[in-house]
């Protein structure tokens, strides 16, 4: 049984999926508080599906990109065989985790999208730095960036954890509304670092504020 906070039909935001629709299972609850969430409302509210009832409800939609999400999706112990039904039903499966619960579990086939916490989350002390050992190359890895301090942290790790070409991408997202954009990819590009900025796509498409999309 699993508590699912929504279950919906959009576009992918981010990733290198951005831009392909995708359905999303967000569930319920999460151990961190970063300062920058922009979904606080999966921490509680959700409602108890069966897998079998959330593998209905997805191949209801007729997509064939499923990410599965939170709060923190790795909290709930049925959302491993979640994800083998979903990779056994043919779909692409990703999972969008904090970084601070393990990864090992996770079924070979699923692209794993972590993401490192940095010092503007007020959570980068719970990162789990053993899951670096367990990166494979499709997955990939996010750091959400909120200014200069959170920029150096994110690109020393990159450096010192020779990220590029291990992973199938390293993702640096400004946060939104706190970061400007423009001054990540000045970064970026001012010290030739080989990552891939990214924008919430859904944010520009809809409002920030939209829920289910």
């Amino acid at each position: 049984m699993l508590t699912i906070n929504e279950i919906f039909h959009s576009i992918q935001g981010e990733s290198t999926h951005a831009g392909r629709p995708c359905v999303f299972v967000r569930l319920t609850a999460c151990d961190l508080r970063c300062r920058w969430c922009d979904t606080p409302y999966a921490f509680h509210e959700g409602r108890k599906m069966s897998v079998d009832e959330v593998m209905a409800d997805v191949e209801a939609r007729g997509c064939p990109v499923v990410e599965v999400t939170g709060g923190e999706p790795l909290l709930q112990a049925d959302v491993y065989p979640l994800m083998q039904r979903l990779l056994d039903a043919g779909k692409t499966v990703l999972i969008e985790t904090g970084g601070h619960r393990s990864i090992a579990q996770v079924p070979a086939g699923v692209v794993r999208i972590m993401d490192i916490k940095c010092p503007g989350s007020g959570e980068s002390a719970r990162n789990d730095w053993s899951n670096l050992a367990l990166l494979t190359p499709t997955d990939e890895v996010k750091f959400v960036i909120a200014d200069r301090v959170d920029y150096e942290f994110a690109r020393d790790i990159v450096v010192r954890e020779s990220l590029i070409g291990r992973v199938a991408a390293v993702l640096f997202s400004p946060v939104h509304g706190a970061l400007d954009a423009k001054q990540l990819a000045e970064w970026v590009i001012a010290d030739r670092l080989e990552v891939r900025v990214q924008l919430q796509m859904h944010k520009y498409i809809w409002s920030p504020e939209t829920r289910g999309v």
